[in-house]
């Protein structure tokens, strides 16, 4: 995986400079709007753009799962929001596209999955409204070969490099390769830090981290879990698979994504994250206890909801939430 690490570490760099242009540029000094999301389409088509690009050039014969198409880019409506995405991913490129091959390349991530073979699945920003607020969100890219991840990479620009000094240095990179651990590096040097989760035993010991916004995730049903395990922390709240990350090196201990309803998650969300949780010592599955199944499509089709914890308390977890979440 040494080739495969390098090209998805400088793939995601790259999409994490440009949507820091974008921030900078387009979105700083509260230029958007509630309906205007306009940047955040640029960056979100801007990065797909840059690591489906990368990808194609060092790995030619392997598939894309990608969330965004090019459809708003095309014809002469889309044409003068393709040509901001277009300059704006031709910065980072070493080699520039013209607008087919910009199209080209986002369009790569169209593939529907499967359970055979080698497929790149991306997320190009996770975490929207972090995005545009100036908090978390994470370029997320993860290789999955028949099915199980392999290698997942994530760029966080906002990620302070210490939890402990949140106003500090910030911009992280988060790496992990089946079997290999979990490393955590700053975006302004290549040396890397293996990360551990906590090693804890009581989940009254614990504290929960979960999204910002309720979108998909009840705050009210982890409330009750967290009081279930006598969990008294505060909770630590913030978008995109960040929080796989704040796990994973032991800001937090526990992650619970409680999905309403018959929501589906996408693979893109979770394929990375999953696997640095893996590699730094955790467990991760649904509800139900079962692992996430990525060789099923675009889709978590087989999952209900997301947990994740150390394996000395998952199995309490698990129980508390299925106590709350199946007795409603």
């Amino acid at each position: 995986m040494s080739s495969e690490r390098a090209v998805a570490i400088n793939a995601v760099l790259k999409a994490s400079q440009l949507c820091q242009q974008v921030f900078r540029h387009l979105i700083d000094g509260e230029t958007i709007t509630k309906s205007d999301r306009t940047p955040v389409t640029v960056a979100d088509l801007g990065a797909q753009a840059v690591v489906n690009e990368i990808l194609h050039n060092s790995f030619p014969d392997d598939v894309i799962i990608g969330e965004e198409d090019s459809k708003i880019l095309r014809g002469e409506d889309g044409k003068q929001l393709r040509e901001k995405v277009l300059s704006l991913a031709n910065t980072v490129l070493d080699t520039p596209l013209d607008d087919e091959k910009l199209l080209e390349a986002i369009d790569r991530g169209s593939h529907p999955g499967g359970t055979q073979g080698r497929m790149w699945t991306l997320d190009p920003i996770d975490g929207t409204e972090g995005f545009i607020r100036g908090d978390q969100f994470a370029v997320c890219l993860a290789l999955i070969i028949d099915g199980h991840v392999q290698l997942g990479v994530m760029g966080c620009p906002n990620f302070p490099v210490d939890h402990k000094t949140p106003e500090g240095e910030k911009g992280c990179l988060f790496v992990a390769v089946k079997g290999q651990g979990s490393f955590q590096r700053k975006f302004t040097s290549a040396e890397e830090t293996q990360i551990r989760m906590t090693d804890i035993s009581s989940p009254s010991d614990a504290s929960f981290c979960e999204s910002v916004v309720a979108s998909h995730s009840s705050h009210e049903d982890s409330a009750k879990i967290a009081a279930l395990l006598g969990v008294t922390k505060p909770a630590i709240r913030m978008d995109s698979q960040c929080k796989y990350c704040s796990v994973a090196r032991g800001d937090a201990d526990i992650y619970l994504r409680l999905t309403r309803g018959d929501y589906l998650e996408n693979i893109w969300d979770h394929a990375s994250g999953s696997l640095l949780i893996q590699e730094a010592g955790g467990i991760v599955s649904d509800i139900y206890s079962k692992p996430l199944d990525f060789s099923l499509g675009r889709k978590l089709d087989n999952n209900k909801g997301v947990i994740v914890a150390h394996p000395k308390i998952h199995s309490q977890v698990i129980d508390a939430v299925q106590k709350v979440s199946l007795n409603k």
